[in-house]
């Protein structure tokens, strides 16, 4: 008589608790912190408050400015759920929600208020030539992440959403590369911008305008070219 010895069933794969990923707690954390010192001065309907100056002779600018921080705001704070591993596989419903939120109140009105107020920035050409292609680029990433949902190429969905939210974060970097430059720069005045302070100014406002997103912009790109050389490695060995 054969006897058979029934294997044990499959154990299935456990998920990462929330906290296991080395960068959620801590972009989670920036996140609240930078917008606990941005947002309120633009809650309070002052223009004297805010840290922008105003454009002269265009009136617009600080409730364009005002909108521009509140929807990218939005923008920031629904990112971090669409980027959050743990939040997209355990709630795929309010992933989703949360995807149309940042989409239609985030990233689509704080592009289109950016491109203005970013074309009328006080701060020179050099940075305004930032803004706008910043602008330009975080509406065509989001909404290409957007149609590629929508179509169910998932993949696509994915990389053009994870371009789209390092834009959204830039401003953040953008600060850093100011607090860089303010200390860096200031030796210099006297030679390399004639004691010219405006120049000076102007030359932060840009280099940290264009570092501030082009740099996270490239991680990222060489961050999904490296999956994908790394998914071809797995398919060739694999054949």
């Amino acid at each position: 008589m054969h006897t058979t010895i029934d294997s044990p069933p499959p154990v299935p794969a456990r998920r990462r608790p929330w906290w296991r990923r080395r960068w959620t707690v801590p972009l989670g954390l920036l996140t609240a912190g930078f917008l606990a010192f941005s947002l309120p001065p633009y809650l309070t309907g002052d223009p004297s408050l805010s840290r922008v100056p105003q454009a002269e002779g265009f009136g617009l600018h600080y409730p364009l400015l005002v909108a521009h921080v509140l929807f990218a705001s939005v923008a920031m704070v629904t990112a971090f759920f669409q980027v959050w591993p743990w939040f997209r596989q355990r709630h795929p419903v309010w992933h989703r929600r949360a995807g149309r939120v940042y989409v239609f109140a985030g990233v689509l009105p704080a592009g289109l208020t950016g491109l203005v107020i970013g074309a009328r920035t006080p701060f020179g050409p050099f940075l305004a030539v930032s803004d706008v292609l910043l602008a330009l680029l975080w509406l065509a990433f989001t909404v290409a992440g957007w149609r590629a949902a929508r179509a169910r190429r998932y993949a696509d969905h994915r990389r053009w959403m994870l371009r789209s939210a390092v834009l959204t974060y830039s401003i953040i970097t953008n600060r850093v590369w100011t607090g860089i430059l303010i200390i860096a720069l200031p030796p210099l005045q006297d030679t390399v911008f004639h004691g010219d302070p405006d120049l000076m100014a102007w030359t932060i406002s840009g280099l940290s305008g264009w570092l501030g997103w082009t740099i996270p912009l490239l991680v990222v790109e060489w961050y999904l070219e490296r999956e994908v050389a790394r998914r071809g490695r797995r398919t060739a060995l694999a054949t």
